[in-house]
């Protein structure tokens, strides 16, 4: 964890003592932040365990969220802003990347794939998730492979990496599939319990999120070869290291203390909110390496 160390140490130097007259100036989102006394978070109103609106006040909540408030904290410590004000902006997968780009939203953590493409588009944090793409069917549906799939309908979510790579696998395999793009995860279940659709490709911690909310969950399986591989992380805006560095070091003590194995608990092993959901997903080894050793890079 030197690596880790150093960077707090370096944040620190540009942020602790900014009363000081030889200290560097906050810039990019932290200068912001720090002058409107305020940061906006982008959140995503479906994307159940990560960051979705489940009960009455309209607040969102979930595993990114929490995570997002962790960082909050860090940055009220850090710039001594106790009354910093949180706005909170809902986001799409169409528009999560533009209203980080032109500063509309300060920080995003939801269920974002990190992509060499997007790399060039915005910033990522530490990964704080591992996911696969696969596949949620009716238990009873038959379908136990991608090659199942040939002439049936499959649903995916519009602008995410699963869709883009669903509509070429389909091509390159010939498997005459008709693929149909829902605008969220929840639409998508909804056209799969419906039977619109046979099948519904995403993100296998998308689809743990969605199977739960079902009457029975145990009537629905996550099956298929694992496709596609992303670390979600938390978005900001590009060539900004002093407000990029402050996100790194609030997730990687959070992995340090141990923390974040009671919260990935609370949001993938027990009952959630609204409805007790619980998810049955215990966290990966893949997971736990990156706890250990924080990442930001694409998944190979």
């Amino acid at each position: 964890m030197q690596k880790i160390t150093l960077l707090g140490c370096t944040l620190a130097l540009l942020i602790g003592a900014q009363a000081q007259a030889n200290e560097v100036p906050l810039t990019g989102a932290l200068g912001k932040i720090a002058s409107a006394n305020s940061i906006t978070l982008g959140y995503r109103d479906a994307s159940v365990p990560f960051s979705y609106v489940g009960d009455h006040n309209g607040q969102p909540m979930g595993y990114s969220v929490e995570l997002a408030g962790k960082i909050v904290e860090r940055i009220k410590q850090q710039l001594a802003l106790p009354e910093l004000k949180v706005k909170y902006n809902l986001v799409t997968s169409q528009t999560r990347i533009p209203l980080v780009q032109n500063g509309t939203v300060d920080l995003e953590c939801g269920s974002t794939g990190v992509t060499a493409e997007r790399q060039k588009q915005v910033a990522f944090s530490y990964g704080f998730i591992y996911v696969k793409g696969q596949l949620l069917t009716a238990k009873d549906s038959g379908i136990h492979s991608f090659d199942d799939l040939r002439g049936k309908n499959v649903v995916t979510t519009a602008g995410t990496t699963n869709e883009r790579y669903l509509k070429s696998y389909n091509l390159d395999h010939k498997l005459n599939m008709f693929v149909i793009s829902a605008k969220d995860h929840g639409e998508a279940f909804q056209m799969l319990q419906s039977g619109r659709a046979a099948a519904f490709y995403m993100d296998d911690a998308l689809l743990y999120g969605e199977r739960a909310k079902a009457r029975d969950p145990h009537n629905w399986v996550v099956v298929g070869e694992e496709q596609s591989r992303e670390i979600y992380s938390c978005m900001v805006r590009k060539d900004d290291p002093q407000f990029l560095a402050l996100v790194n070091d609030a997730l990687a003590d959070l992995y340090s203390s141990g923390e974040i194995n009671g919260i990935y608990r609370k949001w993938f092993e027990q009952p959630i909110p609204p409805k007790g959901l619980n998810l049955e997903f215990p966290m990966t080894s893949e997971l736990k390496a990156i706890i250990a050793r924080p990442v930001s890079d694409p998944v190979e």
